[in-house]
């Protein structure tokens, strides 16, 4: 008997905890997937790119509850970083459902947010919505990377994704509890990565700045400077001020020239 038949016979409590522990034990391998995902994103989260997730129904709530520990925080205090719901803008979702289809609610908004590098997270549990396969053929077109939460592999939307997280689950609820779990992970792995990528981007920045401003060059008709008569001072292009001759006393402050002829008459009646 299957551990599928098994859950069957069950109570409904067993029978779903039975159909979770049956998906578990593949779902252990994903690890080192999430553990790379995670290092990727916090590159390029850091480095001011953004994350664009989206999906229908459940996954939708999957997808937002990932945006909400990026934007705002899993576990320790962090920066924010850029995470947008695609699906979550109604105004713009229901107006481009409207006017262009349903197809095109999460395509149309990749065009507008996306720009080349950031990364796009799609989540279904059947892997074959139709406004998915759009937005991952949007983001190609832009040079976003496409990853997938999904069923059981292989799918549509997996196979259009450059890489895929594939539960192998039957049940789309037991899919969509190890896809939180998965988001999780995902946060844990880049909140972890977080400083190695600030600590390059702040090596990025130095290097880029000290190409930009190279050193001042030497004048190979210039006379040898003396160390002993060296005298630091702050590097400038202005020429120096001239010597002051040494031919008595420097004369500072008001100077008052007193004329003879009316020092005479001083004193006389108005």
């Amino acid at each position: 008997m299957t551990t599928s038949t098994r859950a069957a016979r069950a109570g409904l409590l067993d029978a779903h905890l039975t159909l979770l522990a049956e998906a578990l034990l593949p779902y252990r391998a994903a690890e080192p997937l999430l553990a790379r995902w995670g290092t990727e994103l916090a590159g390029i989260l850091v480095g001011g790119g953004r994350l664009l997730v989206a999906g229908n129904g459940g996954s939708a709530a999957e997808a937002q509850h990932l945006t909400a520990e990026l934007v705002g925080r899993l576990r320790d205090e962090r920066r924010p970083l850029s995470a947008i719901a695609l699906h979550a803008e109604t105004s713009a979702l229901t107006a481009i459902g409207n006017d262009y289809g349903y197809d095109e609610v999460f395509a149309r908004q990749v065009r507008a947010h996306g720009r080349p590098g950031d990364v796009l997270l799609l989540m279904s549990t059947s892997g074959s919505s139709g406004n998915l396969l759009a937005a991952v053929a949007a983001a190609r077109e832009v040079g976003l990377r496409c990853w997938a939460f999904t069923g059981p592999t292989p799918n549509p939307l997996a196979d259009a994704c450059h890489e895929a997280l594939g539960v192998a689950s039957p049940d789309s609820q037991v899919v969509q509890e190890l896809h939180l779990v998965s988001t999780h992970v995902l946060c844990e792995y880049v909140d972890r990565a977080l400083p190695t990528a600030l600590t390059a981007l702040a090596g990025q920045a130095a290097a880029t700045a000290a190409a930009a401003s190279p050193a001042r060059p030497v004048d190979p008709a210039a006379p040898p400077v003396d160390p002993a008569r060296a005298v630091d001072r702050p590097a400038t292009d202005d020429p120096p001020a001239p010597p002051v001759a040494d031919d008595g006393p420097v004369r500072a402050g008001v100077e008052v020239v007193v004329d003879p002829a009316a020092d005479g008459r001083r004193g006389d009646p108005a």
